[in-house]
């Protein structure tokens, strides 16, 4: 009987731990995770918004060859398969090379 009361007490004790809930845990309901249509783009100011496409239309212009070739091979399905069993140059090679003139 002794035991039963001690192990109920620690249960309980266990239980209040676990299940407090701080005022830290509160915060996260104090904000909405939906924003407003209208505020929607106020996080970034439109200079920001400029600078970031434009660095997306550098990298889009100095992207790899391979980065071409592993694009391609993503969209078709079959190239995609063979990719991860031989590597990306290899089924390029083999499903693309031919339509684009190589060898």
């Amino acid at each position: 009987m002794k035991s039963l009361l001690l192990l109920s007490i620690l249960a309980a004790l266990a239980v209040a731990a676990l299940c407090y809930e701080s005022h830290e845990s509160m915060e996260s309901y104090e904000i909405s995770p939906f924003i407003n249509r209208r505020h929607a783009n106020t996080f970034m100011s439109l200079q920001q918004r400029l600078r970031a496409k434009t660095q997306e239309r550098i990298r889009e212009r100095t992207k790899p060859a391979y980065e071409f070739s592993r694009e391609a091979c993503d969209d078709h399905r079959l190239c995609e398969r063979y990719a991860t069993i031989y590597g990306y140059n290899a089924a390029y090679n083999r499903y693309f090379r031919q339509l684009r003139g190589g060898k």
